[in-house]
This record gives structure tokens, C-alpha cells and sequence, in this order.
């Protein structure tokens, strides 16, 4: 334990940074573990670079991993660190801007050489020119202290080297008493022989230096937060995607299919769900993005529970195949974890820019539901809707994360397996009209057509993109036949049942804030502030967003104010000003980063 003075605190945000070889991501989410553990309530920002192998200390190869921590619930990862841990001058100048007046800074003294300063853009050392003075500085030797620390470890001066990250883990660790058993077993797990012994050395010497020095004159605790009652793990919108389609794989009594494609910030799916093996979930890493969804749908047509998964410019691919599939009435899972764009854009960058697109991004009259994760957590109730949707209706189904979710992690806690939904359906087992069998035949609750497994007996029937005859599921070109057709898979996406959306609001409020998507956590947190300064606001967050919530209508209409915040240029705004008519304000940036709770705060109080 610390002998040093305790100053207790009740949250607090650290922002790791250094070159993208200097293990910040690990390092990041070592200590997030440590803190999951310890039970505060945490929410966390990676930040990946764009390039795949900037220049060693340039600007754009800076990696950073912000950790918010609290002893109650929040919502975002935080707006601005209170803690920066720079581990060059690059990452020093990218983040600084960050830090407000009074925060502390942590630097990697040994790193701040004359050629490190040139390509940061450094024309004077910052360490000593007097601008860093409004920040507590704290400059640590992180290199020389480590190297000397494993000066009897048989390791090279550079493997010694890289293990500064570990070194100034093993000092936040002691900063914020944070558990050390766990990092010391998943060092020892992750690593074997002299590196293993060097990173266990590093990151316990880390933790010495913190008690020993005159620097760090106090430590800092941040208690466990109350939550409710439960077993919890900490997740990353990833994860928790992939685990709500394994439990719809086990919910819906089907096999699960996934053709996929790499791409950044989507590839983590793929590699996840082939973990899981023994629940019976095959993955397909195809050619290209095209093979992925075509393989997909083929699993469809074979009985499977199929996903494909993608990001925007995969998924832009895919589109035809999409509308085949629309053609078809065939279920197909899309996932698309949206990133900056258009093009390749930022491929590492959050960004809301593709809910248009999954309405609208097809040939003709093509609609499908589409549904959107609102946190990490949220990713697995979103992916059981998702494949209820499109089990139930036979229909594509879009689900929508993005870049910030999907690398974000929170806690979640294990929902009981009773609780999850049975999604499971029936298949076509005999034929459905005058001993034939007719694919087109509709359920005339939901307008979903029968699914038949190919090889069964006596319900051969035919597939393809041209237009079916209704019913029998011939080739048909009759004018009156196709407008039928495009209206009846039409009405069976209106027809999706859609729970109303809930408002958080206490009353007499005047102003709604209508949000989609991983803007939850900053409005949420904006709208918190609000009220805490005395203004009235109402709050509703979209979860599905085709079809919308049956109260909708209702519900922007109770209100003269609404405001629509979107990490976009007002996609979602189009849709709520051109079909509810109401005079909705749109409060938009593509930055590439999630909204600060700061700014949207003092836009909510501009529209009071």
C-alpha cells in the first residue's frame, strides 16, 4: 500500500499518448482492466492512427487511449483529460491542446532529443522554454529508468526500451492505487522467458518509483462506483456485437454464417467470431467485399442465420447484392461500423455518415429496417434486434455501430440467459397451395414469405433478381404484378414492430434533444449538465430509425423546440423535418472525434 498522503477524488480522465510503437493501446487497456476490476464505473476512447505505419515520432503516427473512471455512472469518456501521459514531443504536441490550465502532465523526459523535437515541429524544447508552466509537470526519465531497471535481465537495449510503456503503466497504477495482480498474471500469460521477466520488472519498477520519489507528493483514489447488482465484464463495442450474434445464433436454433471482408474498424468482428467455433458459428474471410455478402446470402438461401459485416466503402460494395437479397426476401444481418469518409476518408475516425446510405443507397425501391447501437454495451441487444428483424420478416437488415463504439469499452453487466428473446423460426416443410409450393405465399400478420431449405422435397422453387410473380414466385414482367411486389415489401418493413421510444424527461420541458447511435453517451451527459444549471430538457434516443418508433410523431410534436444533434450534416434531421414536419435544428460536425458533452451543453442552452 502508498505511505504517501491520499487525496480521495470522484473521477478523473487519463489520456495515454505516445508513438504508435510505444504500446499505448495496451497499455491503455491494461489499465482499464485494472480499473474494471477495482469497480469504478469507466467509458474509453483508442485512438488509432490513420496510417498503418506513420514515421517513428511524427505527428500523425501519435496513438492515444483515453480512460474516464468515476465512483458513479457516466456516460462519456470524458471531454478533456485531466491527465496526460506523453511519451515523445509528438505526442505531446497533438494532445496538449487537450490538457486545461492546472492538468497534469506526465512526459517522457529522455524522449525530448533535438531530432525528436524537429519532427514534431519543436523549435525550442518545451520541457524548458516556459510553456508548458501552466501544467503540473512532471518530467520522467520513462526510457533510462526502465533500461536501468532490466539492466540485469537478458534482454537487448531495445527490447529494454519498449518496455517504457510498462514502466509508467506500474506508475499510474501506483498513482491511482489501481490492482496490480491482474497486469502481473496477464504479463506473465501474454509473454514468456526474458521479455516476460522485463515487462513484470518494468511495470513493478514503475510502481516503485511513484512511492519512492519526491515528485509525486500524493496518490489519488477514486472508490468503486454503486451499480447495480450483477456479474460484469468490461467490453468493447466489438465484442459485445459479436456475442449478441452468438446468442442469436443459440436464440434463433440456426447456424450462423459470416462472410466478411477486412476493413478497419469492422475487422475485429470477423476475428472475434471465429473464436467461437464450438456454438457452431462459421466465418468466411472472402476475396473481396462483394464474395463476402454474396457468400452470405448463399448461407441465407441454405437456412443459415447470415451476417455480413463491413464499413462504409465495404458496404457501398455490397449494395447489390443487398437489393438481390430485398428481391429475394431472404434474412441477411449487414453490419456497418461507420467511419470517416467519404472514400477511404480516416479510416480510424468515427463518423454518423452512413444512415442515408442504408435507407437510400440501393436501386429503386428498396427499403429495409435499420437499427443503430447507442453504446459498447448496447452492440449486443442491437445485434439480437437486428437478427429478430430479419428472421421474422425475411428482410436485410442494416445494423449500424461506428468507429467510437466499436473501439470504446465499458462495463456490462451479463444479462441472465432467460432474459434474451427466442427468435427462433419455422421452416417450409411441405407444400403450401394444391400440392405445390409456392415461395411467395405471405404470413398475413408480418408479409413475410415462407423460407425452404433448398433439397427438401417438393418445394423446388426459383431465385433470383428478376421480379416474382406474387406468390408463385415466377419470373414476371406484368406492370401490375411488380407494383404489387415493390408495395408489399414495402408494407413488410412498415410492418416491423418497433417498441415507442422512451423520453427521458421530468416535465414542463420545452426543448427535445433527439439523438441516434454513440452520440447517446455525450447528449446524455450534456443533458445532465443542463438541468444541473437549472434548465428543463427532454432527451429520446433512436434505436430504430426504419421503422421509426410508432409514437414518434407524437412525441416531437409535444414540444416546440427540437434539437438534433449528428455527426454528420443533418442525415437524420432530413428525415424528421421531411416526415414528421416539424421545425427541427441540427447541431453538426464531421471531426472525426465523438461530440464533447461541453459543447453540446452550451448549444441546449442557446436554444432555451
Amino acid at each position: 500500500m502508498a505511505t504517501k498522503p491520499v487525496e480521495r477524488i470522484d473521477r478523473v480522465v487519463i489520456r495515454f499518448a505516445g508513438d504508435s510503437g510505444d504500446g499505448m493501446q495496451l497499455t491503455g487497456s491494461w489499465f482499464t482492466s485494472e480499473t474494471a476490476l477495482f469497480g469504478n464505473d469507466l467509458s474509453t476512447l483508442p485512438d488509432f492512427p490513420a496510417e498503418i505505419r506513420a514515421p517513428a515520432g511524427s505527428l500523425p503516427g501519435v496513438s492515444g487511449f483515453q480512460i474516464h473512471f468515476a465512483d458513479r455512472d457516466i456516460l462519456t469518456p470524458g471531454d478533456a483529460p485531466n491527465v496526460l501521459v506523453a511519451m515523445n514531443p509528438a505526442a505531446l504536441k497533438t494532445n496538449l491542446k487537450d490538457l486545461p490550465n492546472g492538468g497534469t502532465l506526465i512526459v517522457n523526459a529522455d524522449a525530448f532529443s533535438d531530432r525528436n523535437l524537429e519532427k514534431a515541429g519543436y523549435a525550442e524544447n518545451p520541457l524548458d522554454d516556459g510553456s508548458l508552466d501552466e501544467f503540473h509537470v512532471h518530467r520522467v526519465p520513462l526510457t533510462s529508468l526502465t533500461i536501468e531497471a532490466l539492466k540485469d535481465v537478458d534482454v537487448t537495449k531495445r527490447e529494454a526500451e519498449r518496455a517504457k510503456n510498462m514502466f509508467a503503466l506500474g506508475l499510474m497504477s501506483w498513482l491511482y492505487h489501481r490492482p496490480t495482480d491482474g497486469t502481473v498474471e496477464v504479463i506473465r500469460r501474454k509473454f514468456t522467458g526474458p521479455i516476460a521477466e522485463a515487462n513484470e520488472k518494468a511495470f513493478k519498477a514503475g510502481w516503485a518509483y511513484g512511492e519512492t520519489s519526491e515528485d509525486f507528493a500524493v496518490t489519488y483514489e477514486v472508490a468503486p462506483a454503486k451499480l447495480r447488482p450483477g456479474t460484469y465484464r468490461n467490453i468493447t463495442g466489438n465484442q459485445a456485437l459479436a456475442l449478441g450474434l452468438v446468442a442469436a445464433s443459440v436464440q434463433s436454433k440456426l447456424p450462423l454464417f459470416l462472410g466478411a471482408y477486412p476493413i478497419t474498424p469492422a475487422s475485429a468482428l470477423l476475428e472475434d467470431l471465429s473464436r467461437h467455433k464450438s456454438f457452431g458459428i462459421r466465418t468466411f474471410q472472402a476475396e473481396d467485399e462483394i464474395a463476402a455478402v454474396g457468400a452470405s446470402l448463399g448461407a441465407s438461401f441454405g437456412g443459415a442465420l447470415a451476417v455480413t459485416t463491413s464499413s462504409g466503402p465495404g458496404i457501398v460494395l455490397k449494395m447489390e447484392t443487398i437489393g438481390l437479397a430485398i428481391a429475394l426476401e431472404l434474412p441477411l444481418v449487414i453490419v456497418d461500423v461507420q467511419r470517416a469518409g467519404p472514400s477511404t476518408g480516416m479510416p480510424t475516425k468515427p463518423e454518423q455518415g452512413d444512415l442515408l446510405l442504408t435507407l437510400y443507397g440501393r436501386n429503386s425501391e428498396s427499403p429495409v429496417p435499420v437499427v443503430a447501437a447507442a453504446t459498447p454495451s448496447g452492440c449486443f441487444d442491437a445485434a439480437l434486434e437486428a437478427a429478430r428483424i430479419a428472421l421474422k420478416y425475411r428482410t436485410p437488415v442494416f445494423l449500424l455501430s461506428d468507429a467510437y463504439l466499436a473501439n470504446g469499452s465499458e462495463p456490462w453487466c451479463l444479462p441472465e440467459i432467460a432474459s434474451l428473446p427466442d427468435i427462433s423460426i419455422s421452416f417450409a416443410t411441405e407444400p403450401n397451395q394444391d400440392g405445390e409450393f409456392w415461395p411467395y405465399l405471405r404470413d398475413p400478420d408480418t408479409l413475410a414469405r415462407e423460407w425452404a431449405i433448398p433439397g427438401t422435397p417438393g418445394l423446388e422453387h426459383r431465385i433470383g433478381g428478376l421480379e416474382k410473380q406474387d406468390g408463385t414466385g415466377n419470373v414476371s414482367y406484368d406492370a401490375d404484378n411488380h407494383d404489387r411486389m415493390v408495395r408489399l415489401r414495402a408494407a413488410k418493413v412498415a410492418r416491423v414492430d418497433v417498441p415507442p421510444v422512451h423520453v427521458d424527461a421530468e416535465g414542463g420541458e420545452e426543448l427535445l434533444v433527439v439523438g441516434w447511435g454513440g452520440t447517446y453517451g455525450p447528449i446524455g451527459a450534456a443533458v445532465r449538465r443542463v438541468r444541473e444549471s437549472g434548465g428543463k430538457i427532454a432527451h429520446a434516443h433512436l434505436t430504430h430509425l426504419n421503422p421509426f418508433p410508432p409514437n414518434l410523431d407524437e412525441v416531437l410534436h409535444a414540444y416546440p423546440k427540437v434539437l438534433v444533434p449528428e455527426m454528420n450534416l443533418g442525415q437524420l434531421l432530413q428525415l424528421v423535418r421531411s416526415r414528421f414536419l416539424v421545425d427541427a435544428v441540427g447541431y453538426n460536425q464531421v471531426r472525426g472525434v465523438p461530440f464533447r458533452a461541453s459543447e453540446l451543453a452550451d448549444a441546449m442552452r442557446a436554444m432555451l
